[in-house]
């Protein structure tokens, strides 16, 4: 079984304009994760990276979700989507063959 990999921290230079802009944001960690997953394409793609569904996507969310379930990976612990027809099926099944 795979082990977490602790976090790492990484620390930036902003000049005086984004400091003052970011000095209300309560949690500065979590937005600026957010925000560089978002712009690296992570952020998902059903509730645009809010963490919030609509109630249309809610009902979009739940008639998918009949068919699929939340998992934990065995190989890398993230947390992923699984369809009842393919359980499988996953992106560390082909690196197994």
């Amino acid at each position: 079984m795979g082990k977490k990999h602790k976090p790492e921290v990484i620390t930036f230079k902003v000049d005086a304009d984004l400091l003052e802009a970011m000095r209300g944001i309560p949690n500065r960690s979590q937005f600026i994760r957010s925000a560089l997953l978002a712009a690296l394409g992570g952020g998902c793609p059903l509730c645009g990276g809010t963490g919030v569904l609509t109630p249309k996507q809610k009902e979009h969310w739940d008639a998918f979700a009949r068919d699929h379930e939340l998992a934990e990976c065995e190989e890398c612990h993230e947390i992923h989507v699984v369809c009842a027809n393919r359980p499988g099926a996953g992106p560390h099944a082909e690196m197994t063959s």
